[in-house]
């Protein structure tokens, strides 16, 4: 593995690929590599193959089965026949190790299929007699394999697919630049396979200064009532179990405090909520005496401002056009929340944009 790269919490390697997909792939590569045919991909020089490139005479060395018995014939000197080497193109698979690709879903992460799909490639390729290089993108350095052929190429791949960028590391435009090394190496035709997430190029707001250095870990994200059981025969925190933990992603920690304490679907008084959350800042510091109470709260009102906007939009699609009327008697819960959360004075410029732009609720 790469010294700047890291493992993902999560990571369970690539996962077993069906032989009927890797078939389809194997056609695909076929297909943008010009056919499988041989001879149909020249080479420079010469050498064993099926395109005769000249008939010349015979010298000391050569191999006699190569001999041409008309040529000879017809000239009464020993000629041998020279050919255009098979060789297929050589595949170049650009790897994304961005920190995006440390998402996932329960059973993989981006990065696990990554790492499937680029071992998967790279066989292909050298089964074909061809050769296969590397290059990653989006890590704190720029890795490269140059174009080797048979079991060492797989070696190598194998050893230079393993872990992401740290979290907040890597350049934004690393997939561009990546693309831009491989045409400069390239000599003559070649394959080009990008396994990526894409994330490089979406449009980001800048981040709030709160939420740009917080501390991220695995969140949730439905982390409320609907979703927690009380399972009484446990003793302490053990006696809260949850239901569905499978859209889990890193995030900043206060996110699923915000989810508990505004839950979407009960009513949670201000007093409450304030009641709970200055527990939770109080345990925090007892564990850890460099917590900031101060960043952290910016942070609460940030990750609330962000959740219930989100949520605003999310009933309100689901009652247009899923025909779901019943999660409308939450917006005034969300408003209400919304509303809270704006006041912090972190939030002063994001409230006078709502006040601009976004008509007050209607009872």
């Amino acid at each position: 593995m790469n010294a700047a790269l890291v493992n993902p919490p999560g990571r369970q390697g690539p996962g077993a690929m069906s032989a009927a997909l890797v078939e389809q792939l194997d056609l695909v590569l076929a297909e943008r590599a010009s056919g499988v045919l041989p001879g149909e991909r020249r080479a420079a020089g010469r050498g064993v193959g099926t395109e005769l490139a000249q008939i010349r005479p015979y010298q000391a060395g050569d191999d006699v089965r190569r001999l041409d018995a008309a040529a000879s014939a017809r000239t009464g000197v020993p000629h041998v026949r020279d050919y255009v080497p098979e060789r297929t193109l050589t595949t170049w698979v650009v790897l994304d190790v961005s920190a995006s690709m440390a998402f996932g879903t329960a059973d993989r992460l981006k990065s696990d299929v990554a790492e499937g799909v680029a071992l998967v490639v790279g066989r292909l390729a050298v089964r074909r007699a061809g050769r296969v290089a590397l290059i990653t993108c989006g890590g704190p350095a720029k890795t490269l394999m140059p174009p080797r052929g048979g079991r060492p190429a797989l070696i190598a791949m194998r050893k230079g697919l393993q872990g992401v960028a740290p979290d907040g590391e890597g350049q934004g435009d690393a997939l561009a630049g990546a693309l831009r090394r491989v045409a400069l190496l390239t000599r003559g035709p070649g394959l080009v396979a990008v396994i990526s997430d894409f994330r490089e190029g979406e449009a980001r707001e800048p981040r709030v200064g709160a939420e740009a250095g917080a501390a991220r870990a695995w969140v949730l994200r439905d982390f409320h009532s609907p979703n927690l059981i009380w399972l009484g025969e446990r003793s302490g925190i053990e006696r809260v179990g949850i239901i569905d933990f499978q859209d889990a992603v890193r995030g900043p920690v206060a996110y699923d405090v915000v989810s508990l304490l505004q839950d979407a679907r009960i009513d949670v008084p201000e007093a409450l909520e304030l009641a709970l959350l200055t527990r939770y800042i109080k345990t925090r510091r007892e564990a850890d005496a460099s917590f900031d109470s101060a960043d952290f709260a910016a942070l609460y009102a940030l990750m609330s401002a962000q959740r219930n906007t989100r949520l605003l939009g999310t009933f309100a699609r689901l009652n247009r056009r899923d025909g779901k009327p019943q999660y409308l008697r939450h917006q005034p819960r969300i408003w209400t929340y919304l509303n809270r959360s704006l006041g912090h004075p972190t939030l002063a410029p994001v409230q006078a944009w709502y006040a601009a732009n976004v008509p007050a609720p209607t009872p």
